[in-house]
């Protein structure tokens, strides 16, 4: 089980449907919402859950990084004005 929020929990099961085959159902409790999937199904899934993961962690890591240039650029700058005016 995984709590993604309080009350709201999401359920992750292999079970076997009436003819024997292997079915995952990830099941929503809260809203009593559940998909019922072929194990080839759920590793697309699964597969496009963390595709979309690691692009949120690269962006994650371009905007950080992004705010650590800008940070150093500012401050390049502010040094560069200071020597300039004490050159002068």
């Amino acid at each position: 089980m995984i709590e993604l929020e309080p009350g709201n929990v999401l359920d992750i099961a292999l079970k076997e449907d009436s003819q024997g085959r292997d079915r995952v159902v990830v099941t929503l409790q809260s809203h009593g919402c559940e998909l019922n999937l072929t194990p080839h199904q759920a590793r697309v899934l699964a597969t496009e859950l963390i595709m979309a993961v690691n692009r949120a962690e690269v962006r994650g890591n371009l905007k950080h990084n992004q705010n650590m240039v800008r940070g150093t650029q500012a401050a390049t700058q502010k040094r560069d004005l200071l020597n300039t005016a004490f050159a002068k």
